[in-house]
């Protein structure tokens, strides 16, 4: 059975040459708490030790890695917290670079590696063109971002030209976790570890989604399709609080107004896959199946963040059907990316 995972993080050398020039140490945001301790929120920093390495190694390390778990094909993205950290200038230039460095990395292992655009959202515009050049020209399959741009959410209308593209190329969009935005961090800071991947990342992401579904944006683009790992960032649990449960009980008709045609929890169902990406939990893997149905479920491990052997054992020794296992592990993949 072939085995496809979506969610694998890589950095480039010319991101790491970024990392440790002193254009990165001044994306240093300094927050306050409520009892005056100031905090550093690096949105330039690396991964944990290990990791960071892990992210740069593109060849035999990663590749052994793979073979030993059964990963077929990972396809790569930018690590967060990518170039939506950067300013507009800095972030347009490096986003063209890892497009291209990322595509060489294909060239070299074009049955091992595929990969998402990264784009700098901070001129639309452009970020459509890039997205354009990287898909049409480098043969990338999408466009990933990591959430928030400097603190500014997608669904402002401004950044509706990358979405227009992306529904106009056939591609999706993995809107993809990083730490929430200064406007949301200062209630974390009392206990930091919570702003992070063991619950920070998750309502900041699912946020971001349903900032995207109620500004209108699938009604406006009703072919666009979006990626959310982590078996969906906790939406799947919450669709009968989105639809049956409060939508049919307020007094308007459509509570959202003239924004959507239909209910949150639709969109949800129709435009959005989901990713079993660092979420290993057989009851959230079940609950996401009979939410949205295994045909919106596409295997990934979040690569070097979590274990490719523990990501592929997961899915093998659930108890679900062979058919739906290969839906996952490789089939709805091949299908939402033209692999």
């Amino acid at each position: 059975m072939r085995v496809i995972a979506v969610e694998e993080h890589f950095f480039t050398k010319t991101y790491v040459d970024y990392v440790h020039s002193d254009k990165a140490s001044e994306q240093v945001t300094k927050i306050k708490d409520s009892n005056g301790k100031e905090y550093e929120l690096m949105d330039c920093v690396a991964p944990v030790p290990g990791e960071f390495e892990a992210c740069i190694d593109v060849d035999k390390g990663r590749l052994k890695d793979m073979d030993e778990a059964g990963v077929d094909m990972q396809v790569l993205s930018f690590s967060a917290p990518g170039v939506e950290a950067m300013e507009a200038k800095e972030a347009k230039i490096m986003a063209k670079k890892v497009n291209d460095e990322l595509a060489e990395i294909i060239s070299k292992h074009p049955k091992r590696f595929s990969g998402f655009a990264t784009v700098a959202a901070h001129d639309p515009e452009s970020a459509a063109l890039e997205l354009e050049r990287a898909v049409k020209k480098l043969g990338l399959k999408g466009v990933k971002f990591n959430s928030h741009v400097k603190g500014e959410y997608l669904d402002a209308k401004k950044f509706w030209p990358i979405f227009e593209m992306a529904e106009k190329l056939d591609v999706p969009v993995y809107l993809h976790p990083r730490a929430p935005s200064p406007d949301m961090l200062k209630p974390y800071l009392t206990y930091p570890v919570l702003a992070t991947n063991a619950w920070g990342f998750g309502p900041e992401t699912a946020l971001h989604a349903l900032r995207l579904i109620c500004s209108g944006l699938f009604d406006k683009y009703p072919k666009l399709t979006m990626i959310l790992g982590h078996l969906g960032e906790m939406l799947p649990f919450m669709l009968w609080r989105l639809k049956d449960h409060r939508w049919d009980k307020v007094n308007e008709p459509n509570p959202l107004g003239p924004h959507t045609k239909h209910e949150i929890s639709y969109y949800v169902k129709n435009n959005f896959y989901v990713t079993t990406s660092g979420n290993f939990y057989f009851p959230a893997l079940l609950c996401t199946m009979m939410g949205m149905g295994a045909d919106r479920i596409m295997f990934a491990v979040d690569y070097p963040m979590e274990s490719p052997k523990a990501a592929v054992e997961f899915i093998k020794t659930a108890t679900i059907s062979d058919f739906d296992k290969e839906k996952i592990f490789h089939l709805n993949a091949e299908k939402l990316l033209k692999l």
